[in-house]
């Protein structure tokens, strides 16, 4: 009986470390990546027709001639461009005057460094663990990590709750999949700079449909037209903006040793 007692307590208090742990997640520390509404290592295009970003843009190590499509004029000091009526920040590019290379070499190196830092993060509860087979479609996705040894699709709406400061990290050895007209929204309180989803594969977020969060890919990321996004693209390939809206979320701080690195 004492045996059994003992056994139920560290069972019990083992459920209660994996609950806390799921519920006091730290953010993921994107750096000076957390300067860019999309950031890719080989490109940034928009196909189709225009597109509207707010905030900047930039990539690296490659040369700015990897960013098209946006109608772009060099800056006078060249280090940055501007686009009229497509992005309402600057674009900038591994090849523009200097400090902008430096600059961006160290907000490549946080993206990687955010990348591995999700994909590392534990998971001790099961029920959090494939869920649904990698279909999120329908759900509600409270605070804390999911975990999915699979692509993740979403051919129906998905609702994130959780209040301002709450964490979810979501990880997947696969692709992201947002069907047309399907959209992830957020509720109580919950805010896109704490979302992150970590996709070792490639995302396409389908015509109309809506994602929140900040997308940290291996791989590359394609917006089809008239789809959108509340938060970042932090992409190790490229970006395709079919026409398509992304507005980076509001006062994602930049944190890290690297916080006062930033474009005057």
């Amino acid at each position: 009986m004492l045996f059994s007692k003992s056994c139920h307590f560290v069972l019990f208090f083992a459920y209660l470390l994996s609950a806390n742990a799921q519920t006091n997640l730290a953010p993921v520390d994107i750096g000076t990546a957390g300067n860019y509404a999309i950031l890719t290592k080989s490109g940034i295009s928009t196909t189709v027709a225009q597109s509207s970003i707010t905030g900047d843009i930039a990539v690296s190590p490659i040369a700015g001639t990897a960013i098209t499509g946006f109608n772009l004029t060099l800056a006078s000091d060249g280090t940055s461009s501007t686009s009229s009526g497509q992005f309402t920040g600057k674009a900038y590019a591994a090849s523009f005057a200097a400090p902008t290379p430096s600059l961006l070499t160290v907000a490549v190196g946080d993206m990687g460094t955010a990348y591995t830092n999700a994909a590392g993060r534990p998971n001790g509860n099961a029920a959090r663990i494939n869920i649904g087979a990698g279909e999120i479609g329908g759900q509600t996705l409270t605070p804390g990590i999911y975990t999915f040894g699979s692509g993740v699709s979403v051919n129906s709406n998905v609702t994130i709750n959780g209040t301002a400061d709450d964490i979810f990290i979501i990880q997947m050895t696969g692709n992201l999949m947002v069907a047309a007209n399907k959209e992830v929204t957020l509720s109580g309180g919950a805010q896109a700079k704490n979302i992150f989803w970590q996709i070792a594969g490639n995302v396409k977020v389908g015509a109309g449909a809506h994602m929140e969060g900040i997308l940290l890919v291996k791989t590359d990321v394609t917006f089809i037209t008239g789809s959108s996004l509340n938060g970042r693209v932090l992409a190790q390939t490229a970006c395709v903006l079919q026409s398509a809206t992304i507005v980076q979320p509001d006062s994602t701080p930049v944190t890290g040793t690297s916080r006062n690195l930033r474009h005057r």
